[in-house]
Formats: C-alpha cells, structure tokens, sequence
C-alpha cells in the first residue's frame, strides 16, 4: 500500500499541489468528484496520516478519497442497508469479493479500493450512488 501523498503536510493540498501528486490518475480522481456531485471536504486527523477528501452529503460521509504519489485510495463505510442494496446490484465478482470480505466496523463495513484504475470507476460510482440513497 502507497503512503499518502500529503504526509508530514499542515495544510490542504491546493489544487495544483493535488493534480502533481497524483499525475495520471488525476482524471480519474476528479471524474468520481464531479460525477457523485457531493460536497468535497478535505481532512487530515493528524500530521503522519497525511490528508484526505471526503465526500459528503449534508453531514453523511459517502466517500473517502486518499491521494498518493502516482494514484489514490477510494473507501466506504457501508451500512446494512448499503450492503444489501450492493449485493443485489450487478456488481463485477471481484467488488462482491471485496465486500463479502470487509472488515465490519461499529458505523458498518469498509470496502476499499487501494489503488482506484479506470475499470473501477463506474463501480465506485455505483456504490456512491448506493450509499447515497441508503
């Protein structure tokens, strides 16, 4: 697992900051932004973990977004509702793998993407639009 890009860092990661770190897949990173079409909001729980983007709606976190050097994590924290909701959308094998084998948390399960590719995208879209509506 890549470290996050923004570790050691005080402050946000301005736009530019963002789109160098992450290169290629910066298209990717802001496709998911724009298309889930939540409220970005930037966070960091301490120095060495580096910094994050959530993606909110109203005070509900839908998405997490970790930027590294060359790529970027995407993570969800999947209620019951979610889950079953997900198990029975046309989801690729892998992604069901992924969830049937998420660590289970208080708040829910967590599904994560450790290094998000293009085939991913409308798969993290899908389970944007899922935790969204659940």
């Amino acid at each position: 697992m890549k470290p996050n890009a923004f570790v050691g860092k005080k402050k946000a990661p301005s736009a530019k900051e963002l789109g160098a770190a992450l290169g290629v897949t910066h298209k990717r990173w802001q496709k998911l932004v724009t298309e889930l079409g939540l409220e970005p909001e930037w966070n960091s729980y301490q120095v060495k973990a580096g910094w994050s983007l959530k993606l909110k709606q109203k005070k509900r976190t839908i998405l997490y977004l970790g930027p590294c050097e060359g790529s970027f994590r995407a993570a969800f924290v999947l209620g019951e509702k979610a889950i079953a909701a997900a198990k029975s959308a046309k989801l690729p094998k892998r992604v069901m793998k992924m969830i049937g084998e998420a660590k289970k948390y208080p708040e829910g399960w967590a599904v994560r993407f450790e290094e998000v590719e293009d085939e991913d995208l409308d798969t993290i879209l899908k389970l944007g639009a899922i935790k969204a509506a659940n």
